[in-house]
């Protein structure tokens, strides 16, 4: 109980914007010491956070189908290692 008191306390400055109706949907919630918002970096954000979501959809959908996780998976694939292995010896992986 004590860890979700303390997390509904960090969502009262976010509840009291919200109240307020000055939510703009970038997740701002009155904090930023160094002056770094911009609105070309809050656009940025929304579309690394909506390809964020797409790739975790993309990757339960995979294992549903599959029933195999990502890694799992690609150490199955046919010449795994041996293509990884070429890749480091001709310097393409590091």
């Amino acid at each position: 109980w004590q860890v979700l008191f303390f997390i509904g306390l960090l969502e009262i400055p976010f509840l009291l914007t919200l109240a307020n109706g000055s939510v703009d949907g970038t997740g701002n919630v009155g904090f930023d010491p160094l002056g770094l918002k911009s609105d070309r970096r809050a656009v940025t954000e929304i579309k690394n956070g909506r390809l964020g979501m797409i790739a975790i959809g993309g990757m339960t959908h995979h294992y549903f189908l599959t029933g195999k996780g990502p890694i799992e998976f690609i150490t199955q694939i046919p010449n795994f290692k041996s293509c990884a292995a070429a890749a480091i010896d001709t310097g393409l992986c590091k």
